[in-house]
């Protein structure tokens, strides 16, 4: 029997420290890693060979990481794409998100997270929820999520939110079936340090299952995981 295909990774940062041990780390993990030194560079090596999932720095000379979403999503290319960055403004993680990156991890990081996280994206897209980070509609049962006009319905009823949880329902709708954690969620959403904040997302998800009437003890939405965090565990489609 066949060994299945190593699964093809393009690392892009202009840091080579980076590449150098990053690449080693995700060899060693079963990946076959390509390395590009900026943007333009990585484009090159997405029209030469197109990779299943691509790891891509932010701030980096010549093209940076947005602008090398931006143009990987004009080509109508559905790409999973997982940004880095140093820059911890809420507003910057959204942006990106917003023009399309499947995921965003903060420097430093831990190359495990990372690794967790590349899987995470591959398994979302090989299940046909790849869609789902670029779509301006969400559908999960008979909830809606207009992503462009910010609001919300279930059914016929438009719900009304607080705008961080309808930015928290939007990023869990986007990424189902993934456990959240508290401090990721903090991190990436707002911001905000998880030890002065510890109480932000509950409220928030407190806030959710009231105006989505969801049942804690048997979520059709939101479920907690127990020591772990928080999932969104009904099937999301584009609408």
């Amino acid at each position: 029997m066949s060994e299945s295909p190593r699964p093809r990774l393009l690392l892009v940062d202009d840091d080579e420290a980076i590449t150098t041990a990053l690449g080693a780390f995700l060899e060693r993990c079963g990946f076959e890693v390509r390395v590009a030194s900026d943007g333009r560079a990585g484009l090159a090596e997405v029209e030469r060979e197109v990779p299943d999932i691509v790891v891509c720095d932010v701030v980096m000379p010549h093209l940076d990481g947005r602008e090398f979403v931006r143009r990987v999503r004009a080509g109508r290319m559905r790409l999973p794409i997982i940004l880095l960055t140093q820059v911890g403004e809420s507003w910057e993680r959204s942006a990106a998100l917003d023009e399309g990156a499947d995921d965003y991890l903060n420097k430093p990081f831990d190359p495990q997270e990372l690794l967790s996280r590349v899987r995470a994206v591959l398994r979302r897209s090989a299940q046909g929820g790849d869609g789902l980070q670029s779509a301006t509609r969400l559908r999960a049962h008979e909830l809606l999520l207009d992503r462009t006009a910010r609001r919300v319905w279930r059914g016929d009823q438009e719900l009304t939110l607080t705008p961080k949880a309808l930015t928290l329902l939007e990023y869990l709708m986007a990424h189902p079936q993934e456990v959240h954690s508290r401090e990721r969620l903090l991190a990436t959403l707002w911001g905000l340090d998880f030890a002065s904040s510890s109480r932000a997302v509950d409220h928030r998800i407190a806030e959710l299952r009231r105006v989505l009437g969801d049942d804690a003890t048997a979520p059709r939405f939101v479920d907690t995981e127990q020591g772990f965090g928080y999932r969104f565990v009904a099937k999301v489609e584009t609408a």
